[in-house]
């Protein structure tokens, strides 16, 4: 008999948020699970991934990826494994990452799911370490701020899951000073664990005055950014001549309604010719292979850890997302499945 399954949930996103999204912005629908067709392949979803970009995609907004669509079910990474196949280079019971989350059971095209070695790492932390977010984290620091050995970098929104890779990465490959700023006691102690050299919580006075004090008279050479605002602010006013910024995201900034704050100091860019570089990690898909090496090794040798952040059941998988969004993880926020 097959165990072909006839339904399966979705999370639709039933209308656009205004500011901080809630949960009557989602909906979980029962839709009927499509037939398998040539090369194709059924996946029954374990874990997904919920990330910060994804909420520039929940406005109408022309973007570097298209919005999601009202009613129809939200996209993101996800590790799975198959179920049934009709694509050769895949067999059930393969684990693959695809990005079609969201959703039980999610039916595509072979090419589009890449089986992984769960003998490396779990299954999880391909949808971090392993996945997006570490590939983020090392393309960031190496191609785009252009790292050197020697550097005082400093990295903002570091409790979460690329932030605390770029520290760690910075370490490894031989930075002078490594800085996180994080936004409770708890995360600035994990930060020091992790091997930072100095962190704070920016709760807790000026970041400008925070960072002063960790970078002291060193400065700081390279800024990877994923908060905006009052951090990059701060950045530029402490960075020193020929600084380099990765400017990955700007967190503090995506539910704001009205008009975004600062940095009120740009200018200064000129002067201390500094390099501010925007970045998509998915522009950089030739270093992939290389940070797939890299991190294998890193994390074989113990060189690098992780914190994976885990919330039980589709059915809370928005949930999940405003908390990220409100900073309620650390390391990787993933919505378990199955």
């Amino acid at each position: 008999m097959s165990t072909y399954p006839e339904t399966g949930r979705e999370i639709h996103l039933a209308s656009r948020p205004t500011g901080w999204p809630s949960e009557e912005n989602f909906r979980l629908t029962e839709v009927t699970v499509p037939e398998l067709q040539d090369g194709q392949v059924l996946v029954r979803n374990l874990h997904m991934s919920v990330d910060p970009y994804m909420r520039g995609r929940m406005n109408d907004v022309k973007s570097y990826v298209p919005p999601f669509k009202l009613d129809a079910p939200l996209e993101g990474g996800a590790i799975g494994e198959v179920v049934e196949s009709r694509s050769d280079a895949h067999k059930p019971g393969d684990k693959v990452v695809h990005w079609l989350g969201w959703r039980d059971y999610a039916v595509l095209d072979g090419a589009r799911a890449r089986v992984i070695d769960t003998d490396l790492a779990p299954a999880s932390a391909y949808l971090g370490v392993l996945g997006m977010p570490g590939e983020t984290a090392y393309i960031g620091l190496t191609k785009v701020a252009e790292f050197r050995e020697g550097d005082v970098v400093f990295v903002s929104g570091a409790a979460g899951a690329v932030g605390s890779l770029v520290g760690q990465i910075a370490k490894v490959m031989g930075a002078k000073k490594v800085i996180g700023s994080a936004g409770s006691a708890e995360k600035v102690q994990r930060l020091l664990d992790l091997g930072f050299d100095e962190a704070f919580n920016y709760h807790d006075g000026p970041v400008k005055d925070s960072l002063k004090k960790a970078a002291g008279a060193d400065g700081i050479d390279v800024y990877f950014d994923n908060v905006g605002g009052e951090h990059l602010e701060a950045a530029l006013s402490v960075m020193n001549k020929g600084g380099r910024v990765a400017m990955c995201g700007a967190i503090s900034q995506y539910n704001d309604k009205g008009a975004a704050s600062g940095p009120r100091n740009l200018a200064l860019a000129i002067g201390k010719e500094i390099t501010l570089r925007g970045f998509i990690v998915g522009s950089y898909s030739r270093y992939v292979d290389e940070f797939n090496t890299q991190m294998a090794t890193w994390l074989q040798e113990g060189a690098v850890s992780y914190d994976e952040t885990f919330v039980d059941g589709l059915e809370n998988a928005p949930q999940a997302f405003i908390d990220l969004m409100k900073g309620a993880n650390k390391g990787k926020m993933i919505v378990n499945l199955g």
